[in-house]
């Protein structure tokens, strides 16, 4: 529930525990010369828009992060097969970042109706290239890509202890609108 509610003191004074946070944060009206300096950023990387061809390479990159992907009751991702993966594309863009022909880095953003926004999925980072800018520059690419397309508003969320997602996402001009928190019961 979100950590405004009246009920979340009920909760924890019933003995509930805390077993997870999670925020949404929103992107209005970005600005396209902060974006493209964040992709130009990302030294050492090409970072573009991938296709249905690069279906299995994005399937390896998940994998390889899935042990990574923080946990929570309301964030937990499970990878999907690689056929799964690429129907994707259906409902939305892939972004990726390559060192040589190497996928490092990807996100996936979609197109929501109501009302209508740019919506991150989710975006990774292989280990090894974290802490570059790479995760932000796919990101970045995406956001700009579909303003190109009139999308003024764009989503995103995550679990509150992975802060170094928090934080990129917040450098982007993201802003904090919910945050959310997920209880276990007692174990009486």
């Amino acid at each position: 529930m979100r950590d405004d509610d009246p009920r979340c003191a009920e909760l924890e004074a019933a003995g509930y525990q805390l077993v997870g946070e999670s925020w949404a944060a929103r992107l209005r009206d970005p600005d396209p010369s902060i974006l493209e300096q964040v992709v130009l950023r990302a030294a050492g990387v090409t970072v573009r828009e991938l296709d249905r061809s690069s279906a299995v390479a994005w399937h390896e990159l998940e994998t390889a992060n899935e042990k990574d992907y923080p946990y929570t009751p309301a964030t937990h991702r499970v990878v999907q097969p690689v056929d799964e993966l690429a129907e994707l594309w259906t409902t939305g863009r892939v972004f990726g970042a390559f060192d040589g022909e190497r996928l490092v880095g990807a996100t996936y953003i979609s197109l929501q109706d109501d009302p209508p926004r740019g919506e991150t999925g989710f975006t990774s980072v292989l280990d090894g290239y974290r802490g570059r800018g790479i995760g932000q520059a796919v990101k970045a690419a995406s956001i700009l890509a579909l303003a190109a397309d009139g999308v003024r508003v764009f989503g995103t969320g995550g679990a509150a202890l992975n802060e170094a997602s928090l934080g990129a996402n917040l450098a982007l001009g993201y802003v904090i609108e919910e945050r959310w928190r997920s209880y276990a019961a007692p174990p009486w």
